[in-house]
């Protein structure tokens, strides 16, 4: 677990995925039924950790990362959102950022060096990694956004963090940014100067954590529903989400069925269709997180279901569903339950509609993941139901700080050069 959260990605440029994905016993599970977040979170985290961190600094790490709620929220009998976004910056990359930025500064400081954290945003992501390293001792972070597709809120969390924390603005998309970094990651001559590591979740330390909310909700499910697996519908747009989920089945956790929902950027759900995965240039929609035209952590899963489509379709299916779409999915929630879901919760919860209609009498719970507080597409909320959403008091302060951002072009020389001179900044 150590080299892999140090390095990010393989010397080859692949990603690491576990030599084996731990088992947990029936009897593991009935314990942790009754169990906290906090003791489901700490009883994956140390499979994974092994003898590398001492238990002890384990647990209070986990403490330490996770001083929030995940609520289930019921919509209906056997439909419920599950809230993602009660941490920090008010988003479900938290759960990732805050015990990766943990783990990196242990074995950085065990090590005694400077780690450089290089990530590929297009919102989340940044904003939650430049919370959770925010002063983090050993470690610097440098965040690559693309111009105008983020929206303000999230903007204002990536370039406002200051100290440890450098934002690059990138004049292209989020496939760009993710090609700069990994253009980084097998520069040699870059790996000679800085010692580089990824906070994407192409960092396998990034997706563990992500695995601990499945674990959570489908053991509380199974205490309400004995003998029905739940569906998880998962707002899918670099696929690390769905690739937690998958491990936390593969672990033995109760899961019955993924539902893969994406946007117009729909390579894998095609992928699952037709069994080509042919990534197209990525379309802009209103669901911006969602935005990637080739999404990384696709070759995990394929690694996973041994690059068998149809193995991958039992466990998964697949929904591509429009911007008009989810308006109208945030529209008929609101209306019916009085619930405000942001636009990726939406798709979320579309596809899982959609699912359900196309296999009637499945009496199982759905869980729609909720990645996002609605407050940061207020736009989209607006046109859907003509209300504002109010900003959360710990967002105010972020709202009128000055933006501190660099501006590169889509080149890596740009980037090259950035991080050489990264001490001088």
């Amino acid at each position: 677990m150590k080299r892999a959260t140090l390095e990010g990605l393989a010397p080859d440029g692949g990603l690491y995925v576990p030599s084996e994905v731990p088992r947990f016993s029936e009897e593991e599970l009935g314990l942790l039924e009754s169990g906290s977040f906090n003791n489901v979170a700490f009883a994956i985290a140390k499979k994974f950790a092994g003898e590398e961190i001492p238990l002890d600094i384990l647990s209070r790490l986990i403490d330490e990362c996770f001083t929030f709620e995940t609520p289930l929220k019921e919509l209906s009998a056997d439909t419920f959102v599950e809230e993602l976004f009660h941490g920090p910056t008010l988003a479900f990359k938290d759960y990732g950022a805050r015990f990766l930025a943990r783990m990196t500064g242990f074995f950085a400081a065990e090590d005694q060096k400077m780690i450089t954290v290089l990530v590929a945003t297009s919102g989340d992501t940044g904003s939650a990694v430049a919370y959770g390293f925010h002063g983090i001792p050993n470690t610097r972070v440098v965040l690559l956004y693309p111009s105008g597709k983020v929206s303000r809120l999230q903007e204002q969390q990536l370039t406002t963090a200051g100290d440890n924390v450098f934002a690059l603005e990138v004049k292209g998309d989020f496939d760009d940014c993710q090609r700069l970094v990994k253009q980084a990651f097998v520069d040699s001559d870059m790996k000679q100067k800085l010692t580089l590591t990824s906070a994407n979740s192409i960092n396998i330390s990034r997706l563990i954590p992500q695995s601990f909310y499945y674990a959570w909700a489908s053991l509380q499910l199974r205490k309400r529903f004995p003998g029905k697996l739940p569906l998880f519908s998962v707002p899918s747009g670099n696929y690390g989400n769905l690739t937690a989920g998958v491990m936390a089945k593969m672990m033995g956790f109760p899961i019955g069925h993924f539902i893969a929902a994406s946007n117009a950027n729909d390579s894998v759900t095609r992928y699952l269709e037709e069994g080509r995965f042919e990534p197209k240039p990525t379309v802009t929609t209103m669901t911006t997180a969602m935005d990637v035209g080739n999404p990384s952590n696709f070759a995990r899963l394929r690694h996973f279901f041994d690059g068998d489509f149809r193995r991958m379709g039992v466990e998964i299916s697949g929904a591509a569903v429009s911007d008009a779409e989810t308006l109208e999915a945030i529209r008929s929630v609101y209306n019916s339950c009085g619930y405000v879901m942001d636009p990726h919760t939406a798709v979320g919860y579309r596809a899982l509609e959609r699912y359900r209609q196309e296999n009637p009498g499945q009496e199982y719970p759905g869980v729609v993941l909720s990645t996002a507080h609605p407050v940061k597409f207020d736009d989209a909320i607006m046109t859907a139901i003509g209300k504002e959403v109010p900003i959360p008091v710990e967002m105010t302060e972020i709202m009128e700080k000055k933006k501190n951002a660099t501006l590169i072009g889509n080149g890596y020389e740009e980037l090259a050069r950035f991080l050489s001179n990264l001490d001088q900044q």
